[in-house]
């Protein structure tokens, strides 16, 4: 089973517009067929985007929050990276990442995507993951 990093971008999206490609990423955690890895660093940058660009009240956070932890196996990043300067937080995806041992991260963000790849962990949008997995199912 994939082991799987998901960006704050993506768990926000697929909580926010139920039904859209983000939406489906987290039923597959939801349903357990990829293993879903967070960080507190993660769930810490969910819940004040949530609360700040999407005027979710506290109760409505902390639900979320819940629901994200209840899909997902949540680790702690043993190393500290500065590996993209340009947005910073998006350091703690990579250290994630790589405490879970991940094989991908999924995200939206141009300056994840950009590397491509990390430490031998691939980086793809949730639509691109999405086909993959969709391949997948098809394999003899």
């Amino acid at each position: 089973m994939l082991r799987v990093t998901a960006d704050t971008n993506i768990l926000i999206s697929g909580i926010t517009f139920p039904g859209g490609k983000p939406s489906r990423f987290l039923d597959l955690a939801r349903s357990g067929k990829i293993n879903l890895v967070v960080s507190d660093a993660i769930l810490d940058e969910m819940a004040v985007v949530l609360a700040r660009k999407f005027h979710f009240a506290p109760e409505d956070v902390d639900e979320a929050r819940m629901r994200v932890i209840a899909m997902a196996r949540t680790v702690k990043a043993a190393v500290h990276l500065d590996i993209i300067k340009e947005d910073p937080p998006d350091n703690r995806i990579l250290e994630c990442a790589v405490a879970a041992g991940s094989d991908l991260i999924v995200t939206g963000d141009k300056d994840l995507l950009r590397l491509k790849t990390y430490d031998s962990i691939g980086i793809v949008t949730v639509s691109d993951f999405l086909d993959l997995e969709k391949g997948q199912k098809h394999e003899p």
